[in-house]
């Protein structure tokens, strides 16, 4: 996200998919012996513009190609990034929410991925107000103080599965049709509104989800959920496509071991946002370098 590094163009889904076709000569990474027994190894990383997918890709990246292999990263949507893996045209997703946030395309694709656990366990999704905001602390106060925020929740991408949970269960269970509208843009717009909103010290409601750095940055306080509308704490997993293990023993053993706690994932991500664009990698690289323990340990085996 950027105001975020995160930022960058969602391609829409059909364009998306019909992009993926391309992929296909470029991905199929295969882990193959040569003479000096070093492996020609080629990867397809997809990837959505959520930060920590961003963030966790550019290291990736860095940390395969310092260890030989060849990473191309391809950034979609999370409907195209399923339809990739099902049909093997993209190799790697590491951001895949479970069980709520991408349930149906989890539902559709499963029997075609390998999941490759879970890097991430305390991810939730959460309407969110600026700390000043001081009278509204519940999603249920937002019926009676819609007028204050103009009667709309800002939120992100329509195709993001927050969108949908807070459409079809946040917004009829507290009963706020009518009453408060949820606007989609993209995630840069949403980050960009809250910015300029805790700037001028306006109130704003908007979709935001943990991890993020958001949190970081600015006094935010996630509205209480007491009708669990917006769902339990997720868990985020890595994705392979179908034979992955098979094909990439190694990055797959390194998938399943791979853990990040809030201060590391925060401290990436921080570095990845405050990174000039198109420097995401050497920041990451950066990161990996100043993190070396951390790296050694999670990608051990490559």
């Amino acid at each position: 996200m950027r105001t975020s590094k995160r930022f960058g163009r969602i391609i829409a889904m059909g364009a998306a998919v019909t992009a993926l076709v391309g992929l296909t000569a470029a991905c199929g990474g295969r882990e193959s012996q040569s003479g000096n027994s070093q492996e020609a190894k080629s990867v397809t990383i997809g990837y959505i513009n959520w930060d920590e997918d961003v963030a966790l890709t550019n290291l990736y990246q860095a940390v395969l190609e310092d260890k030989g292999y060849q990473v191309k990263t391809q950034m979609l949507d999370v409907g195209p990034i399923y339809a990739g893996l099902a049909k093997g045209d993209v190799d790697l997703f590491l951001d895949s929410w479970l069980p709520a946030t991408h349930k149906q395309y989890w539902d559709q694709y499963h029997n075609q991925l390998e999941d490759l656990g879970v890097w991430y366990d305390k991810a939730t999704l959460n309407l969110a107000v600026p700390d000043y905001v001081s009278d509204v602390n519940s999603i249920a106060d937002l019926k009676d103080k819609a007028s204050m925020f103009g009667g709309k929740i800002t939120g992100i991408e329509a195709s993001a599965g927050e969108t949908g949970i807070v459409q079809k269960d946040a917004i009829p269970q507290y009963g706020l049709d009518g009453a408060m509208t949820l606007q989609n843009s993209s995630t840069t717009a949403m980050l960009a509104a809250l910015d300029s909103s805790i700037k001028a010290k306006k109130p704003i409601v908007v979709t935001l989800w943990h991890p993020h750095w958001a949190y970081s940055r600015y006094q935010l306080k996630d509205l209480q959920d007491p009708k669990g509308a917006m769902g339990k704490g997720e868990q985020i997993h890595a994705l392979g496509r179908k034979g992955f293990e098979k094909d990439f023993p190694a990055l797959a053993g390194a998938a399943k071991k791979l853990k990040m706690s809030d201060e590391d994932l925060g401290s990436l991500e921080d570095a990845i946002q405050k990174a000039p664009k198109g420097q995401e990698k050497a920041a990451a690289k950066q990161w990996a370098d100043q993190h070396k323990q951390f790296v050694d340990q999670a990608f051990a085996g490559l």
